[in-house]
Order: C-alpha cells, then structure tokens, then sequence
C-alpha cells in the first residue's frame, strides 16, 4: 500500500496537525516504507497461532493483599516539610 499525499494530509488534518506542503512529502516518505513492512507482515500465516499480551510468559507480580496494621500518623508526617492538626500543609493554589 502506498500513501499518497492527499492520504498524509487527511491524517494530518484528523490528527489537528498543521503540515506544510514539504513536511507532507517528508512524512509521506517516512510513512511509506512503515505500511510496506506491515502490508509483508500481513503477508504471515497466522492461523493456529494464540493471541498474546507479551512475547514471554509473564507470572502475577503482585503481592497478596494482606491488612496489616497503619504506620501511624506520626511516622507518615515525620519527613512532611511542614505538617499541622495532623496533617500536611500545602500552599493554597486556588485564590
């Protein structure tokens, strides 16, 4: 498949980009050589094969959710630049 112009400048349009005339052949000639490796991918016999989320099997990572008890209000406030009625003091940013 080849993109011509009209094509790069129609996604440009979609993509709200403001492309002049020279960026539109630059990037038709960046994208072409892009959709002539998918169009061979397309090429593949891809029957039989499983659909995957990575290329190597993955395991859970995640730890059991176990309740333990809280650290404290003091121990959370200790490193707090600047800390009041038990809890941190931020700037006011809203007038």
């Amino acid at each position: 498949m080849k993109i011509d112009l009209q094509d790069v400048a129609k996604v440009a349009r979609l993509a709200k980009l403001r492309l002049p005339p020279e960026e539109l052949e630059t990037m038709a000639a960046h994208l072409n050589p892009i959709l002539g490796y998918v169009e061979k991918l397309n090429e593949l016999d891809t029957d039989g094969v499983e659909p995957m989320a990575h290329a190597v099997p993955m395991a859970n990572a995640f730890r059991e959710d176990i309740v333990k008890p809280s650290i404290g209000i003091a121990r959370a406030l200790q490193n707090a630049p600047v800390a009041g009625d038990d809890c941190f003091t931020v700037p006011k940013v809203i007038e």
